[in-house]
């Protein structure tokens, strides 16, 4: 784990996917994504699912950060989406970072789409279902969590039944609202073009002997290739004011030299934004543990 002020971080992994490239970069031609994330034969990109561990000095919490899609798709899902969890899941990386499912005492979702939240239950052996981390308090946002069990016809496809209503039934939902401060150092931002209610945590630390800033990015800017303004999921609700949210928030990023985590980046865990000439570009790609002392 890394060392980040009051808290230490870890990279969770929980497996790989694909979804289609023209979807991801909405309006976008294929020519120009392509160059920098190519497509396979059924005109798919490669995404990563991270999440992230936060373990908490101050209060002796550990949170969870979102848990990816899960091990629940039958074989056909699994096909559609090129489900990869061999090369890294979330148990087994929870287990590399020291932590027992059963530690996690806090679990903040960004959003409730399917890849976001698939892994807080799996099927035992006789079909149940079964939670993964039977402690841990589940927060999300009161508008998010509207829209989950109430999902307009476009989004519907994405909010999953089997995610959904353990989380309902489990006894440990927390609904939070815009200002929620989780503890000291660890807040959240929001987000409403991608879906209602996407909160995106907000880490303030101290690395290499300066206060440092981490946001995890969401589905607000899932890869390092979506920078630029334009550059907009066709899966967003309000694609326009994922624009507008965009420009307001890497303006912040590169004025308060904030650093951003990605979520869905298949190899970029980290990255800084920069702007010149009236465009936001990536000034530097890194690691979580390039951050150590």
């Amino acid at each position: 784990m890394t060392s980040f002020g009051a808290f230490d971080l870890a990279p969770i992994h929980c497996g790989t996917f694909r979804l289609d490239g023209g979807a991801m970069f909405g309006v976008v031609p294929k020519t120009l994504w392509s160059r920098q994330i190519p497509a396979d034969e059924k005109n798919r990109i490669l995404m990563g699912m991270r999440s992230l561990l936060i373990r908490s000095h101050n209060t002796g919490k550990t949170y969870l950060i979102d848990n990816g899609a899960g091990d629940k798709f039958d074989e056909k899902m699994s096909r559609i989406y090129g489900m990869d969890l061999g090369s890294g899941n979330l148990m087994d990386s929870l287990q590399k970072a020291g932590v027992e499912p059963g530690e996690i005492t806090d679990i903040i979702f960004t959003h409730l789409h399917f890849d976001h939240c698939g892994g807080t239950t799996s099927m035992d052996d006789h079909g149940q279902l079964i939670h993964n981390f039977p402690n841990a308090v589940y927060h999300v946002h009161e508008r998010h969590w509207a829209s989950a069990t109430q999902p307009n016809a476009r989004e519907k496809a994405s909010f999953l039944k089997e995610n959904i209503e353990p989380i309902k039934e489990s006894g440990r939902l927390h609904l939070t609202g815009d200002d929620v401060l989780y503890e000291e150092g660890l807040s959240v931002i929001m987000a409403e073009g991608h879906t209602e209610g996407q909160q995106l945590p907000v880490i303030e630390g101290i690395s290499k002997g300066k206060k440092q800033t981490i946001v995890y990015a969401g589905d607000l800017i899932p890869t390092h290739v979506h920078i630029p303004l334009p550059w907009v999921m066709g899966y967003d609700m309000k694609p326009l004011v994922t624009l507008r949210e965009k420009e307001s928030f890497l303006k912040r990023c590169a004025d308060e030299d904030l650093l951003l985590y990605l979520e869905h980046d298949a190899d970029t865990e980290l990255i800084r934004v920069g702007y010149e000439d009236g465009k936001f570009y990536v000034s530097e790609m890194m690691k979580l543990a390039d951050l150590k002392e």
